[in-house]
């Protein structure tokens, strides 16, 4: 914390500008040994938080490095809550690697990855919590993605974390207060104000967990692995919720060789969605391999969409497919049914009695909508999305809500048994330390260490 750090702000390559960043105690000093402002006499007399233009020079043989854009950010107002400097060049390697050499020869040293928003955190402008969101909203992918990284940056998920603590330390201040003046004239903390108090605590706790699902499948996306035997639409199905022609259809069973991935989103959420093999016994080796990826596709995807030609009866195969689905979440589509509806349904209800079933024409789009909405239902689990509703995003937070969570669950157990107050306080804390690792305010070193690991240079 003592040094004064600088890295390059922008993505490698190619660009308009690129930024070097600068911060620390001797950022404003380097700035006034490499700058040369047009209109000023040096950069001390450059004003504060004001873009100014002119020329970074190198010291040792004076000539220009690069024609650049300026800015001195005086501390405490800025993001490290630090002297910044900010350094706008042309974005080429070699002037930006040019003068982020002639900073750290002027006494600055490498930023670490995360570094400038460890120090954010570490000097109090954010939480730990906010700071793990930067990363979420540098790597979000969708709208969506983007919304939810950055209610929990503005701070929503902290302050509701922070009220929760709040509501804790209350209960620990009454037991504590009760446990060491037994004998005094206060009021007594019973059992069962105890009981109401940690179960309303218990059931907000439970909502930010059973959120936690729909959250990761917004930070990191939805996969989705459509299956089925050959020639029921798969590649057409693939097709339309792509709105391209991404995979080859024929008529000819055994067309699509191998798993095809692709990428979109849909209403915001991005979905990784793979088109597999059709499954089927046969002495091709080539198909073989592709069956074998089909089937591989099983286990990584977090929903499986088994289409069923709704035209025909359903086949040895299509009811060997619905058996090694198992406990997946699935959504089964009866594709053709514009040719007529043979297929019973009522085979497979027995098979996966929680399947979503879908009547589908894919190459006229029918069923396609209806699809999508099922899909957005079970990401949500029937919930209405609201932008400024907490979700989990990071599964570091949910495994922390549910250690708080059952710390709890002890908790109203012993007291609903009795248990003496020391006890139960025991494992109150506990739950309010936990909640606190969250936001940052008893985390370990090497946790916070952990975190800003994942970030990259220059943020």
């Amino acid at each position: 914390m003592e040094d004064t750090i600088a890295a390059i702000a922008t993505a490698f390559g190619e660009g308009g500008i690129g930024i070097v960043r600068i911060s620390g105690t001797k950022a404003g000093q380097i700035l006034n040994d490499l700058f040369l402002p047009k209109s000023l006499q040096d950069a001390t007399h450059i004003v504060n938080r004001q873009l100014t233009y002119g020329h970074i020079i190198d010291p040792y043989n004076k000539t220009v490095v690069d024609e650049v854009m300026a800015v001195f950010l005086k501390s405490p107002f800025t993001y490290t809550k630090e002297d910044v400097v900010e350094i706008q060049c042309h974005g080429s390697v070699v002037s930006l690697r040019k003068i982020l050499s002639l900073v750290l020869n002027r006494g600055a040293r490498l930023a670490e990855p995360g570094e400038f928003t460890k120090r954010a955190f570490l000097n109090g402008r954010i939480d730990l919590s906010q700071a793990e969101a930067v990363i979420d909203l540098i790597r979000a992918k969708t709208e969506r993605s983007f919304d939810t990284a950055m209610s929990q940056l503005e701070g929503k998920l902290s302050q509701r974390i922070k009220d929760l603590r709040k509501q804790l330390m209350d209960i620990l201040v009454k037991l504590a207060v009760n446990i060491d003046y037994p004998d005094e004239d206060i009021e007594e903390f019973t059992y069962k104000e105890l009981i109401e108090r940690l179960s309303l605590i218990g059931d907000e706790l439970d909502a930010l967990i059973s959120s936690a699902d729909t959250g990761r499948i917004i930070r990191e996306g939805l996969r989705i692995t459509i299956v089925g035997r050959p020639n029921v639409g798969k590649s057409s199905l693939l097709n339309a919720l792509l709105r391209e022609q991404r995979a080859i259809v024929t008529e000819i069973p055994g067309t699509t060789r191998d798993t095809i991935e692709e990428g979109f989103s849909l209403d915001g959420i991005p979905v990784f969605l793979t088109d597999t093999a059709g499954i089927r016994p046969t002495d091709d080796p080539i198909e073989q391999i592709g069956i074998a990826r089909s089937r591989a596709a099983f286990d990584k995807a977090d929903l499986i969409v088994f289409m069923v030609d709704g035209s025909q009866p359903l086949t040895d195969e299509d009811l060997s497919i619905a058996g090694s689905i198992g406990s997946r979440k699935v959504i089964i589509m009866l594709n053709k049914t514009d040719l007529g509806k043979r297929a019973a349904p009522v085979q497979l209800e027995e098979i996966l009695p929680f399947a979503k079933f879908v009547d589908a024409a894919v190459i006229e789009e029918k069923g396609i909508r209806e699809l999508e909405e099922i899909i957005l239902s079970l990401i949500y689990s029937g919930a209405v999305f609201q932008s400024d509703s907490d979700i989990i995003t990071n599964a570091r937070h949910k495994d922390l809500l549910v250690m708080a969570r059952k710390d709890l669950t002890d908790a109203i157990i012993m007291a609903c048994q009795f248990e003496a107050l020391d006890f139960i306080e025991v494992d109150v804390r506990h739950a309010w330390e936990l909640l606190g690792d969250i936001i940052g305010e008893t985390v370990s070193e090497d946790i916070i260490d952990a975190v800003f690991q994942r970030f990259c240079l220059g943020k």
